[in-house]
C-alpha cells in the first residue's frame, strides 16, 4: 500500500468490530483521478454483525484534522441504497466513508445477474440509484482488507458482465430515450423550459445506460456515464460531441434541432443493440 493515507487508515478501520471489508472506490480505484479527488472508502459488513459505529468513530478521531467536524452515521441513516457512513478530512483530503451490507450487495448481484434490477429515487441520482450500481462499485473496488473474503467472491462473480443484466437494462431504458424525446417535444409549445430540459437528461442517461450495457460496461452513476458511454466498441460515433450539439442547441432555445439530434442519437444506439443481439 504506497499511499500514506491509506497506511494510516486502513488498519484503524479493518479493527473495527463488524467490518469485515474495507474497500477503495469511486475515481482513485478507477485510475482517473485528479488531484484532490475524494478517497471513497466502502466498509462492508455481514447482517448479523453490524458494523460498531461507535468504534468506527473512536477508530478515525485520532486520524481526522479536526475530530469535532468529524460525521459518522449510523447504520441506515442515509436510506436503503447509501446506508450510511461519513465525511471526513484527514491530512487534508476528504475521505467519505459508506456502509454496505455484504449480504443485501449479494443479494442484489444474484438478483441482477438473473436479469432483476431496481430503481428508486434518491438524492443525488438526478437519473434514480440503479441497483447495479452496487455491481459497479463491487468490480470497480480495488480490496484494501478482505477478512473473510466476502468481496473477493463477489467480485469475482460479475466477470464476465453477465448477459442477463445486459438484457435487463436495454428493456428497462431502451424504450424511454424516444419517449422522454417526446415528452420533450409536447413541452415546447408551453416554453417549459426546465421540463424539456429534464426530458432530454433523461433521455441522455437512459441511452448511455444502454450503451454502456450492450458494452458490458459497469456504470457506477450518472457522473461521466455518458463520456464512458462515448469511448466504447458499440457507440455512436462523436457522442460526445453530439451531446454538446443537443445542449447548444437547448441553449439556444432551438428546442427542436436539440430534440432532432437527439432523436438521431437514439435511432443509433437502436441500431447498435441489433448489432448486440445478432452478435450473441
Amino acid at each position: 500500500m504506497d499511499d500514506p493515507l491509506l497506511r494510516r487508515l486502513v488498519p484503524a478501520l479493518a479493527a473495527v468490530p463488524g467490518v469485515d471489508a474495507v474497500v477503495l472506490g469511486g475515481s482513485r480505484s478507477r485510475g482517473d483521478a485528479v488531484a484532490g479527488s475524494d478517497y471513497d472508502i466502502g466498509l462492508y459488513f455481514r447482517a448479523g454483525t453490524p458494523l460498531d459505529v461507535g468504534a468506527l468513530k473512536a477508530a478515525v478521531a485520532p486520524l481526522v484534522d479536526t475530530p469535532s467536524e468529524g460525521n459518522v452515521t449510523e447504520i441506515g441513516e442515509w436510506g436503503r441504497w447509501i446506508v450510511g457512513g461519513g465525511w471526513l478530512t484527514i491530512d487534508g483530503q476528504s475521505v467519505d466513508l459508506l456502509y454496505r451490507n455484504a449480504d443485501d450487495v449479494a443479494d442484489t448481484i444474484a438478483r441482477a445477474r438473473n436479469g432483476v434490477i431496481e430503481v428508486d429515487y434518491q438524492p443525488g441520482h438526478p437519473h434514480g440509484f440503479l441497483s447495479p450500481i452496487w455491481l459497479a462499485e463491487v468490480h470497480h473496488c480495488r480490496i484494501l482488507a478482505d477478512r473473510s473474503g466476502t468481496v473477493t467472491r463477489m467480485k469475482r462473480s460479475l466477470t464476465p458482465y453477465p448477459r442477463a443484466l445486459g438484457e435487463a437494462i436495454v428493456a428497462r431504458f431502451q424504450w424511454e430515450i424516444a419517449f422522454a424525446a417526446g415528452n420533450a417535444a409536447k413541452a415546447i409549445a408551453r416554453n417549459d423550459t426546465s421540463y424539456i430540459a429534464g426530458s432530454i437528461f433523461r433521455a441522455l442517461a437512459c441511452a448511455a445506460q444502454v450503451i454502456c450495457a450492450i458494452n458490458g460496461a459497469y456504470v457506477m452513476n450518472e457522473k461521466g456515464a455518458l463520456r464512458l458511454a462515448g469511448t466504447l466498441p458499440l457507440a455512436p460515433r462523436d457522442l460526445e460531441g453530439r451531446v454538446e450539439t443537443v445542449w447548444a442547441c437547448f441553449a439556444d432555445k432551438d428546442y427542436a434541432a436539440a430534440l432532432d439530434a437527439l432523436n438521431h442519437i437514439d435511432r443509433d444506439v437502436a441500431r447498435l443493440v441489433e448489432v448486440w443481439r445478432e452478435a450473441a
